[in-house]
């Protein structure tokens, strides 16, 4: 493994130059996308955590978020879609030292691949999940997701999505999440600060970042990513310690941000080792 490099022998041309693999760069990531400012957040969060890095990796699966995995120095696993948070949870389970990440989509994370978080979640499984949730299929297609708001255009629903969206971190918590946040892009000091906290607590840990695609999502909508930004600015409200029930996500009305949910619970790992601990004699 090629070890990160927190000091390197020379300074480097960007503060996160450590953590990239600057020979991929620049990104494929669209103009107007979300996804860089969350990549960001992440890289920041992972060096001001504290965590050994040497002993981090990070796990993504297939989509637009899923090319972050590609972009760190970290060990890192672009795996098959939908099947993120398996690979993630066989990794802390055969080498339960390393920190996991998962950052990926809500496609990914949630339609083809989300009876794996739920079940993850239920088990408590010991790795820190991020979602940029950018409400569509981004590099697949531009279809409809399980997070598209009702009556939203995409290529499979050109007159409006008749389907409920999920509230992810509602989902997360009813699933046994034991801590459950939601950021946008434009909120990055809260968003890092989460994620940096995520990373240094034990448990099933998930955090959504709200981010748009003006691609996929915006050319449908005749929204433009400004428009995205200006909702976030202008609708957003901070509720820290909400119910996540009651955490709102209408664009029309009030997006419900904060920390939701932070409290301690055995892992699985903790009762596994339990059950298997030989008995005293």
């Amino acid at each position: 493994m090629e070890k990160v490099k927190t000091r390197p022998d020379h300074p480097p041309n960007h503060p996160l130059d450590a953590l990239l693999r600057t020979d991929r760069i620049p990104h494929i990531w669209c103009p107007g996308c979300g996804i860089g400012t969350a990549f960001s957040s992440c890289m920041v969060a992972m060096q001001a955590s504290g965590i050994d890095l040497n002993k981090t990796v990070m796990v993504s699966g297939i989509g637009c978020s899923g090319r972050g995995a590609g972009y760190t120095r970290l060990d890192s696993y672009h795996t098959t879609h939908g099947r993120a948070i398996p690979f993630a949870t066989g990794m802390k389970l055969a080498n339960p030292e390393l920190n996991v990440v998962v950052f990926s989509g809500d496609g990914d994370l949630f339609a083809i691949g989300g009876n794996h978080f739920i079940h993850a979640a239920r088990r408590n499984m010991d790795i820190t999940v991020i979602c940029v949730n950018n409400l569509i299929y981004g590099m697949t297609g531009g279809q409809a997701a399980a997070t598209t708001p009702c009556m939203a255009k995409t290529t499979t629903t050109p007159r409006g999505n008749p389907d409920t969206p999920f509230s992810l971190p509602l989902l997360a918590f009813a699933a046994g999440a034991t801590y459950v946040a939601r950021w946008t892009i434009l909120h990055t000091r809260d968003l890092t600060k989460s994620i940096e906290e995520a990373l240094n607590r034990r448990g099933f840990s998930f955090i959504e970042v709200l981010a748009p695609c003006p691609t996929g999502y915006g050319r449908k909508n005749k929204e433009k990513s400004l428009d995205t930004l200006k909702i976030y600015q202008e609708r957003t409200i901070i509720k820290n310690g909400a119910h996540p029930m009651d955490a709102v996500m209408d664009f029309g009305n009030s997006i419900t941000l904060g920390k939701f949910i932070d409290q301690d619970r055995p892992t699985f790992s903790d009762r596994y080792d339990k059950i298997c601990r030989p008995p005293i004699a």
